[in-house]
């Protein structure tokens, strides 16, 4: 039975930052294409939620919050040279990544510590 069920999308992730980091994040993922939209009333005072295409950034306001040491989102950016270097610019970290199925990657490193991939393009199915 269970077979037969399917996930439609991926409709948001969860990032825990610290209050003062909520900003600069919020630069962040709009350097990225991101939007800031509204939560529902009840979640705003804890979330700001950023919204692309119909995937949202929910960022969680927490006073310690915790970042995987190797977990990350990854997004497929259109401009990926353009991306990078407006993410330098703005002082984010962002580092080369190896080419493992010939397109550019690299991680870039969100306020409050979030390894965010930046991709070129997404895998292939043969790779």
């Amino acid at each position: 039975m269970l077979a037969n069920l399917v996930v439609l999308t991926l409709q948001h992730v969860t990032l825990e930052v610290n209050q003062t980091d909520i900003e600069r994040s919020v630069e962040f993922w709009e350097l990225l294409g991101f939007e800031r939209v509204e939560p529902p009333a009840a979640l705003a005072e804890t979330f700001v939620w950023m919204e692309h295409a119909g995937t949202q950034i929910h960022l969680e306001r927490n006073r310690s919050p915790a970042v995987p040491p190797h977990g990350h989102a990854a997004v497929v950016v259109e401009d990926f040279d353009r991306t990078v270097e407006r993410l330098r610019k703005a002082g984010f970290e962002v580092t080369p990544g190896r080419e493992h199925w010939g397109a550019p990657r690299a991680k870039a490193v969100a306020p409050g510590g979030h390894v965010v991939e930046l991709m070129a393009a997404p895998p292939r199915p043969d790779v």
